[in-house]
């Protein structure tokens, strides 16, 4: 009788709320574990509240960090941040979803209502067949990204060296979590455009989503794409592209940025400009001396993110995606919005235009408050304010160079920030809420004409 009863007790928290929890459980178990003397490389204890700006950071692969990764933290502490960007990258989830796959199990069906929720799926069919598929997926990008890094990095720092650096920044980027053991990121690969290479080989695989790739791989014998995935890669094409141009000629490819004359290193450079901002935080360039055009852009950038259902954080391409479908298709005198010889459904129109709204004023009162609370320098100290902002909501990871110097009110505001970021806005609006299940509404109020713009 008790173990249905709490058994029962776990169904009624409901998938949101458990997605939400969960996060912060293993967030506060990281910090714990990177708080004890074995995480750090003095055999002292760590700030406690460094401790779990470092684990969420981690878990909601953001990059952000107050204590230098390569300086402060032991090979254990520098595990425990690798496993935990593994689980915030593939999300909790896929834990049991191992244990059931090696014990032959089947998967009840709480399991499968939670895992819809986590990989953002409108019904429960395939839900299983996708997970398995996206283990897999991952277990084979990571490697391979491995693999290239290890080509590289095995002559600099020796085999063993080599091999465990490989390993952390194959998993670091494909996650999209900015975490290095460099020291100053890529920066020391400047002139290297093969690792530059690789690295955004990672970041944009993991950061496009496991439904597109599953679309791209199966296209040869389906012969047809889903929306989301013609949204998706019209956007991430759209968005590197128009970036990499951008960056091209209000950074000078590089030049003032790069420190050589070499034209396709300086073009690498700013191709990874584009790249990075995408929810991945490595950085190669001192973004405290870029233009302001190139900062305006790059937190455009990190606000907007990678592709839901995928590693990255941030609004997400297709959200946007659907706001600009919706936009264009009003300007044409359509009252449906219109893409590729279909409609998209209202529901997703009217979620995407809300997530737009409430993220975008997330991060402006966001910014008003660090700006009140941090000391910005007294001119033209905003936006080292606003990039640090969207860079945690981005889960992007970059900096100007605030983090280090954050108030304990900034750093709670910036882990705030990252977990909304990675969980995202509504399942946390969800979770806060007493009674977040769907209701049918019995009446409808009458319309009345409001006069907009």
């Amino acid at each position: 009788m008790l173990k249905k009863e709490k058994k029962s007790n776990i169904q009624k928290l409901g998938p949101v709320k458990f997605l939400s929890l969960g996060f912060a459980i293993i967030i506060l178990t990281g910090g714990f574990l990177l708080s004890l003397p074995i995480s750090s490389q003095s055999g002292q204890f760590t700030n406690f509240l460094d401790a779990v700006f470092t684990a969420t950071s981690a878990t909601c692969v953001t990059g952000l960090t107050t204590l230098n990764t390569a300086q402060h933290w032991s090979i254990f502490g520098q595990i425990i941040i690798m496993l935990l960007i593994e689980l915030g990258g593939l999300g909790f989830m896929m834990l049991p979803i191992i244990f059931y796959t090696l014990a032959k199990k089947k998967v009840n069906l709480s399991t499968r209502i939670v895992l819809k929720e986590a990989l953002n799926l409108d019904d429960m069919s395939g839900v299983m067949k996708l997970t398995l598929y996206v283990l897999k997926f991952s277990i084979a990008i990571q490697t391979t990204g491995m693999v290239l890094l290890a080509i590289d990095l095995v002559p600099r720092y020796g085999v063993i060296k080599g091999i465990w650096y490989a390993l952390f920044h194959a998993i670091s980027s494909f996650c999209n979590a900015g975490f290095d053991l460099f020291g100053d990121s890529l920066v020391p690969f400047q002139n290297d455009p093969y690792i530059l290479l690789v690295i955004s080989f990672l970041i944009v695989s993991g950061g496009l989503g496991f439904l597109v790739w599953r679309d791209l791989l199966q296209y040869k014998h389906t012969k047809r794409m889903s929306m989301h995935s013609k949204i998706a890669l019209m956007m991430t094409g759209l968005l590197l592209l128009g970036g990499f141009v951008i960056f091209f000629f209000s950074e000078h490819n590089g030049r003032y940025l790069v420190q050589s004359d070499n034209f396709l290193v300086r073009l690498m450079n700013t191709l990874f400009m584009s790249v990075t901002p995408r929810t991945a935080g490595f950085y190669s360039v001192d973004y405290a001396a870029m233009s302001n055009p190139g900062l305006i852009l790059t937190m455009f950038l990190m606000y907007i993110g990678g592709t839901s259902g995928s590693t990255a954080g941030g609004l997400k391409t297709t959200t946007f995606g659907v706001v600009l479908i919706q936009m264009i298709s009003l300007l044409k005198g359509r009252q449906r919005a219109e893409f590729a010889g279909r409609s998209i459904k209202e529901t997703a129109v009217f979620r995407a235009m809300t997530l737009f709204f409430i993220t975008l004023s997330l991060c402006v009162i966001s910014i008003m408050i660090l700006s009140a609370t941090e000391h910005l320098p007294r001119q033209n100290g905003i936006e080292y304010a606003a990039f640090e902002v969207f860079s945690a909501f981005g889960t992007v990871g970059l900096t100007m160079g605030l983090t280090p110097d954050l108030t304990e009110f900034g750093k709670l505001l910036i882990i705030g920030l990252m977990y909304i970021g990675r969980v995202g806005i509504m399942t946390v609006l969800f979770s806060l809420m007493s009674n977040n299940q769907k209701t049918t509404c019995r009446y409808q109020y009458p319309y009345e004409s409001v006069l907009v713009g």
